[in-house]
């Protein structure tokens, strides 16, 4: 799939430098940037390709940073999430990898735009201790089809977590786990779909670069600008580009 990367590398260089910085700014995003950004420029599955490494490592990075992985990896429900995020992706892949490329960037557009709108729009909500055992392998299923049918790791896994009774920290370590989990599952669908082989993996390693580097400028900007404030202008971009990829079959 190397031959459908766009003709000039800077473009894949200056997306994952967006996409590293946007992590660095929030602590997540990569994965979404990257994917929107891509998804404007080539199919959906090739943008997927060149995500697995970079995914991989920043949120293994974020995963691991915090101070209590162990306590986390206790929390049952949390598990059982991550085995239907981990079904549901490598079952879903299939449509990434197989369906009509007008398809899946509409449904790119569609999970872009709903997570805009979520964290626009939604009033923070709670999930009471008693529906999470139950409702959490829902969201980890739900999570893993939309991953594997548009390679955005989102919906409905941040909206929930977010609604879960856990610290600061606890829920970054969370979306680390989330996210790495997806990663993983989706580079098994991509390659049982005969989407992700070793020339694929040496381009995704060579987006690793400019991903490092742009989440070293994000947190330094971090220190600069207010993530509150970044947040929702980001947020207004991400929905725009959702829309915009929604639209474009119909052009």
């Amino acid at each position: 799939m190397l031959e459908q990367l766009p003709p000039h590398v800077l473009i894949v260089s200056a997306v994952f430098l967006l996409a590293g910085a946007v992590k660095g700014m929030t602590g997540m995003g990569l994965p979404t940037v990257a994917m929107g950004a891509l998804g404007a420029v080539m199919p959906p599955v090739v943008a997927a390709s060149l995500l697995v490494v970079p995914s991989f490592v920043t949120n293994v990075w974020q995963l691991f940073a915090g101070p209590s992985f162990t306590g986390l990896a206790s929390r049952l429900s949390l598990m059982i999430m991550m085995v239907g995020i981990l079904v549901g992706t490598i079952a879903g892949s299939g449509v990434l990898t197989r369906a009509n490329p007008d398809l899946t960037t509409a449904g790119l557009g569609v999970a872009l735009a709903l997570y805009a709108f979520s964290g626009l729009i939604t009033r923070p909500w709670k999930v009471p201790s008693s529906a999470e055992r139950w409702l959490s392998p829902l969201i980890g299923l739900a999570t893993g089809l939309v991953t594997g049918s548009t390679g955005v790791f989102v919906i409905p896994i941040v909206p929930y977590l977010q609604a879960l009774d856990l610290d600061k920290e606890d829920l970054v370590q969370a979306l680390g786990l989330s996210f790495t989990t997806s990663t993983i599952a989706l580079a098994i669908g991509l390659t049982r779909g005969k989407a992700f082989n070793a020339n694929d993996l040496t381009a995704s390693v060579l987006a690793l670069g400019p991903a490092l580097v742009g989440m070293w400028v994000g947190q330094i900007a971090r220190k600069r600008i207010s993530p509150a404030t970044f947040r929702p202008w980001f947020l207004v971009c991400l929905f725009l580009l959702g829309v915009e990829l929604m639209a474009r079959p119909l052009l």
